[in-house]
């Protein structure tokens, strides 16, 4: 491990400056003093890569002259880089040369990480240097460590989490206040909450590339995005509110992350979708923007983490945790932890996950559609838990069809995949109207 000389400041190049580099760069000069206290030498920015130098930023109480859009230079100049840039390229290709270089790594890039994760670790690992990433995952909120170091000892079973700010404040406004979805992004986007473009964070990849991480740590198995059932939430409704709310349950994006068993052996699930969750669930009165992950443990038991997920101060504090530990490091000598994947578990196919599921049919109001319907349930084995009917009248033709809500004992996806379409194809079904899992049930 790479040490610096006692009392040689220790030098740290910042790669991006928009709302979380800026709150990076603004903390490290406002802080310098207690920083240095902490790690046991200063802190000397040498540099901050941007697009651009024409743009305004006499906000942040920076020498101007330290800006600059020569960042494969500034990697090599640095003893601890920081990235703030996101993305896949040329974040990836900084980060090597910076590791190259003999520079350690703090990044809260989490596309790059659950894309080629095990590239940075080995390289990192070859050259002797930390690579840390606390803030790639729900902000503030203290849980990639947690999982690392502190739970290194356990056996994580279950990781279920809200694990984008975005998402979980439109769900929650669409519960409490009954707007649509559009509307209610609409008003994400007017906070700030959500980008101009909200593909990454409604459509579920952010949240998906979360939970490649978290999956990784917890079962050490190298798991990328791709391998990550992903369903985002565009096609969440005002009726499935509702349906929701008749359950006594609320509709979140979760993160699941699980071990689990099957007659091969053990492997890996991990998934991101919409689903029903209990109000009496901890992970149901998240609220607004905020994050939190719910971890299993053998021994450990119940872990909950809460907090904000995102924005620039949030973010920024868990870039600066990351940044003392690495220091420490450097002037004391030792590394931080490196990849953990000798598990080398499975990863089990989508269809192999089971959990509880709410389905919505419209149905021909007349003798023997209940049967016709139970009969498809257990043709592919999945139980039925409870069911309720409501008539529904055709305002204009008079003509009745009805509303079957069915919700499910435990079943595998695949099962479920199979019934629905089943279901799909009987005469007396007009439409299988919705599908919801329900889950910490």
């Amino acid at each position: 491990m790479l040490t610096s000389e006692p009392g040689k400041p220790i030098r740290v190049a910042l790669l991006g400056c928009g709302v979380v580099g800026s709150s990076v760069a603004r903390m490290l000069v406002e802080q310098a003093d207690d920083l240095a206290a902490r790690i046991g030498a200063p802190l000397e920015l040498v540099g901050v890569a941007v697009r651009r130098i024409g743009k305004d930023r006499s906000d942040i109480p920076v020498d101007p002259a330290l800006f600059t859009t020569d960042a494969a230079t500034l990697v090599t100049a640095a003893d601890i880089v920081i990235e703030v840039v996101g993305g896949i390229d040329p974040a990836r290709e900084l980060l090597l040369s910076a590791i190259a270089n003999g520079a350690s790594v703090v990044t809260a890039n989490k596309a790059l990480l659950a894309e080629d994760g095990p590239t940075l670790y080995a390289a990192a690992d070859a050259a002797g240097v930390d690579l840390y990433f606390e803030a790639a995952v729900a902000g503030a909120i203290p849980i990639l460590r947690p999982i690392r170091e502190s739970l290194a000892g356990d056996r994580v079973a279950k990781v279920l989490g809200i694990v984008n700010g975005t998402t979980n404040f439109v769900l929650d406004k669409m519960d409490t206040t009954g707007a649509g979805f559009a509307e209610t992004v609409a008003q994400a986007q007017a906070l700030g909450y959500a980008e101009a473009d909200p593909t990454a964070d409604v459509e579920g990849f952010d949240a998906a590339a979360k939970a490649a991480l978290l999956a990784s740590l917890a079962f050490h198995t190298r798991v990328s995005g791709r391998d990550v059932y992903r369903e985002g939430i565009t096609e969440v409704s005002a009726a499935d509110m509702a349906a929701a709310k008749e359950m006594d349950c609320v509709v979140k994006l979760l993160a699941i992350c699980e071990r689990s068993t099957t007659p091969d052996g053990e492997g890996v699930c991990v998934r991101v979708h919409p689903a029903m969750i209990a109000r009496t669930h901890p992970l149901a009165s998240v609220r607004d923007a905020y994050n939190a992950v719910f971890v299993q443990a053998s021994a450990a038991g119940e872990l909950m983490f809460y907090g904000k997920g995102a924005g620039g101060d949030p973010t920024a504090s868990a870039v600066l945790g990351d940044l003392v530990a690495v220091a420490r490091h450097r002037v004391s000598g030792g590394r931080g932890p490196g990849e953990s994947a000798y598990a080398d578990l499975p990863i089990l196919d989508f269809g192999t996950s089971s959990t509880r599921y709410h389905i919505s049919l419209d149905v021909d109001d007349r003798p023997g559609v209940l049967a016709a319907v139970a009969t498809e349930f257990a043709r592919h084995d999945v139980s039925i838990d409870t069911v309720r009917q409501h008539v529904l009248t055709d305002p204009e033709t008079g003509e009745q069809r009805a509303n079957l809500v069915v919700v499910t004992h435990r079943a595998t996806e695949a099962a479920l995949a199979a019934t629905v379409d089943a279901l799909a194809g009987l005469d007396t079904v007009a439409e299988v109207v919705s599908v919801m899992r329900v889950e910490g049930a």
